[in-house]
């Protein structure tokens, strides 16, 4: 298995998917920083991917939103759909499910801090979603975005509830100095109509809590505010 096999296949174990044309995938890490310092060794970056995916996206989540909340005005939907899309949501979501890392770019990029530039990480999660949209179809798509986006907090936007558990977590160890809190998947058991997910949430790569529940987002959701309760405690 070449180098760049074992990365397509680290990539899908990452994400839980698993891509009929592995090309695609490839494609949708190649930052256009790649293409500029790399003549030759690849011909198109993820941009086009990032521009379906882009659209896919916020399909998705308007069609979750619009199920989900049947008694929001046009106006709440559109508020709630915004928070979930903007750059720094969907690049919230790429870093924890640890896109940055895969990413092809040009050195200077690289050394400037671009794996953890917000725009490329929310260009990434597009990219993804555009590439997995074209191989295998929207039912799939949309598993993966419901999967990885968090729906329950737009509730904030919408209606004025209290910060979720995930933002809330983020700012307190970012005020600690401790960097971004990184959540992992380190179970799934049920049938796939009816799985059950246990997350993680580590901060500098101690487990300070864990969580249960139908969908990623939630397990990650629950282990943030069992994290929260550590920290008061503390």
């Amino acid at each position: 298995m070449t180098a760049g096999e074992q990365s397509l296949k680290a990539v899908q174990d990452a994400l839980s998917v698993r891509f009929q044309d592995e090309s695609l995938l490839g494609l949708a890490f190649v930052h256009s920083s790649f293409i500029n310092e790399t003549a030759g060794d690849a011909v198109e970056s993820n941009e086009r991917l990032e521009f379906l995916g882009d659209g896919v996206v916020n399909l998705i989540v308007a069609q979750e939103l619009y199920v989900q909340h049947p008694d929001w005005s046009e106006g709440q939907l559109t508020s709630a759909r915004s928070a979930l899309v903007r750059t720094e949501s969907l690049a919230q979501v790429a870093g924890e499910l640890g896109l940055g890392a895969f990413l092809l770019m040009g050195k200077g990029e690289d050394g400037s801090g671009g794996r953890e530039r917000l725009s490329n990480l929310a260009a990434v999660f597009e990219a993804v979603t555009g590439a997995l949209f074209l191989d295998q179809g929207y039912a799939t798509a949309q598993r993966f975005v419901l999967d990885a986006i968090e729906f329950e907090p737009v509730r904030a936007v919408a209606e004025g509830s209290s910060k979720n558990p995930k933002s809330a977590l983020q700012e307190l160890v970012q005020s600690k100095g401790l960097g971004p809190p990184k959540y992992r998947i380190v179970e799934s058991v049920g049938p796939d109509h009816e799985p059950l997910f246990t997350a993680e949430v580590l901060i500098r790569d101690e487990v300070k809590g864990s969580g249960i529940g139908s969908k990623k987002s939630l397990a990650q959701q629950r282990a943030a505010e069992e994290a929260l309760e550590a920290f008061d405690k503390s």
